[in-house]
């Protein structure tokens, strides 16, 4: 079962303009602040941008089914702390990370059970395992913080690849090339792996077919259920790696982490193409939409715009790729 090539054309439309659209701010931004576009400027806009696009690849694959999953910003919580939790207890940290991404899966085990056995709405049912998620991360850690981690927890998120330095004549490090950080390694080879499966594979078309038409996806033999189970779990899965991948970034796990990360993780869906109505979007327009968002907030930060204010921005870029969305679908 195959998309309409008017769907593919619809992709496109999307990708350009959300593309077109993060070429428009590089270019805004590198004439407004001089520090903008930089190597070390792009590394840490790459950096912060990789929670929002391990929770965005996870909510493409849910939204293509025509499902939605409001969990993942606790989940992410949840999951980083219970890493957390393992290594101050004497797991090891690959051990502990590999907990936490667990964790993460089977709360998304128990959201497509929700939908596909329970009937839930995935709002409905998503809403619920949010505010479960949350209080379980507040409650395993008394809502403090996880800390006395080691050196060896941080790692994975403030290591990075191909870093290059010299020792200067004060004894002092400089830094040439501040290196790939492993957690954008990580995000490219995640971006590649769930794009391939979408194009490529059966269960990616499955994906798509659901998403168009769940009723003649199940009558031209497609396990509806199978497939919508699988994209609730991946995405719980990468909520969870996103969780273990942040943590280590600071070196401790916050209860209260992934606030509102949800919403940033539909928004970089949508912005890069991904209908809400489902049977539409890729994992590259995703990557677009997440480098839209992270540039976006970059950009007024170094501008010395408010965070009240960029909220206010980012809720307007929201509303208006939706309504353009709506209008697509109306057409």
């Amino acid at each position: 079962m195959k998309r309409s090539l008017n769907d593919k054309q619809k992709d496109l439309i999307q990708k350009f303009a959300a593309l077109g659209s993060l070429v428009v701010l590089i270019i805004m931004f590198s004439v407004t602040s001089n520090s903008f576009f930089t190597v070390s400027n792009g590394m840490t806009v790459a950096l912060q941008v990789t929670s929002i696009a391990y929770l965005g690849i996870g909510a493409t694959c849910v939204i293509i089914t025509g499902g939605i999953d409001l969990s993942v910003g606790s989940v992410l919580a949840l999951s980083g702390v219970s890493a957390a939790l393992a290594v101050k207890a004497g797991a090891s940290v690959p051990l502990g990370m590999l907990l936490g991404v667990v964790v993460g899966a089977l709360c998304g085990m128990v959201n497509g059970l929700c939908v596909t056995r329970l009937k839930l709405p995935p709002f409905i049912a998503t809403l619920g395992m949010m505010l479960v998620a949350r209080g379980l991360a507040l409650e395993i850690t008394g809502a403090r913080p996880v800390s006395d981690l080691g050196d060896a927890f941080g790692a994975l998120g403030n290591g990075s690849l191909f870093r290059i330095e010299t020792i200067g004549a004060d004894g002092f490090p400089n830094v040439t090339f501040p290196g790939i950080p492993y957690p954008v390694i990580l995000m490219v080879v995640l971006a590649l792996l769930v794009s391939v499966m979408l194009s490529r594979t059966t269960l990616g078309r499955h994906i798509y077919a659901v998403g168009s038409n769940a009723e003649a996806a199940r009558l031209s033999g497609v396990n509806v259920t199978r497939v919508t189970m699988f994209t609730y779990v991946l995405s719980g899965a990468l909520a969870g790696l996103a969780g273990c991948v942040l943590m280590s970034r600071l070196v401790s796990g916050q209860p209260n982490e992934g606030v509102m990360y949800e919403l940033d993780a539909i928004a970089s869906a949508v912005i890069g193409g991904t209908s809400l109505i489902g049977g539409i979007g890729t994992i590259s327009g995703t990557a677009i939409g997440a480098f839209v968002i992270g540039i976006l907030r970059n950009g007024l930060n170094m501008n010395g715009v408010s965070s009240f204010i960029q909220q206010i921005v980012i809720g307007l870029v929201i509303l208006l790729t939706v309504w353009i969305d709506q209008v697509r679908n109306r057409r």
